[in-house]
């Protein structure tokens, strides 16, 4: 079979619901790269929640972040095809005015390997790893460079309202999407910078074809890689305006080791 790149998103889709790495799907992806296949992350985390992940699977190959915004080879800071998109400062101070009027539980803005919240909130355990220790309140004062994105922490049903704010506010000069799986961030990146923009950038530099690209994900932030990619693969817990432009669904969930069980069909690795 020809060389692919797969390209994988955590959240929902390699993560279980305990957000954790299965040893099932360590022990598929070992087997995948060991056939020359390459395996990138491609997430709406930052960098600083989601190494744990790249060195526990082991990968020393490019990874994207903030839905897009970041593409970098940790292991290589001056690696040449790196991007990094930033949203304007103002944007996020002005953010914090939202709180006046809309119910959310917080805010933060992510600077390189630094946030800035406007009070200390755990969405969940792997947000603040060391719990306040690195943290930073979010103010003009604090915040002094242009953040890489801003994460807007609310309950789901607020969600559509935020939104729509943020739309009536920013328009066309900011891109929203969610990830998190069961905890939930609207996640606010500058205008352009989506998932398949790092995907691209990844199959450019490694002479990667589109058709020989396989991308895994399960929610709104992953709609532009799914479509973008070769062979689009929606997690059977997906939603279903993914599930609608893919060109396959797994068998099994993410809680079933289904993106481990559907590559390992798909490559022929058992």
């Amino acid at each position: 079979m020809k060389k692919k790149l797969i390209t994988i998103d955590l959240d929902g889709t390699t993560l279980n619901n305990e957000s954790k790495i299965t040893p099932k799907t360590i022990e598929v992806f070992k087997k995948t790269q060991h056939a020359g296949h390459m395996i990138s992350i491609v997430t709406g985390r930052p960098y600083r929640i989601s190494k744990q992940y790249y060195q526990q699977l082991g990968l020393d190959t490019p990874i994207v972040n903030f839905n897009g915004a970041l593409c970098h080879m940790p292991h290589e800071l001056e690696w040449s095809a790196q991007y990094h998109k930033t949203l304007h400062r103002d944007i996020a101070l002005d953010m914090l005015s939202l709180k006046k009027h809309m119910e959310i539980d917080m805010i933060a803005a992510e600077v390189k390997d630094s946030v800035y919240a406007d009070q200390f909130y755990m969405p969940n355990k792997d947000f603040f790893p060391d719990e306040k220790k690195g943290t930073n309140t979010l103010t003009a004062k604090n915040l002094k460079d242009d953040p890489t994105s801003v994460c807007v922490f609310t309950k789901k049903e607020n969600q559509a309202s935020i939104t729509n704010e943020l739309i009536t506010r920013y328009g066309d000069s900011i891109e929203i999407r969610t990830w998190g799986g069961d905890t939930p961030c609207l996640e606010i990146v500058s205008a352009g910078v989506q998932k398949a923009l790092g995907v691209e950038c990844i199959a450019d530099a490694y002479g990667f074809k589109q058709q020989d690209i396989i991308a895994f994900g399960d929610e709104d932030n992953d709609y532009e890689m799914i479509q973008y990619a070769g062979h689009g693969v929606v997690m059977k817990n997906g939603i279903d305006a993914l599930k609608s432009i893919a060109n396959d669904i797994t068998q099994k969930t993410n809680n079933e080791d289904g993106l481990a069980s559907y590559l390992e069909n798909y490559l022929h690795l058992a």
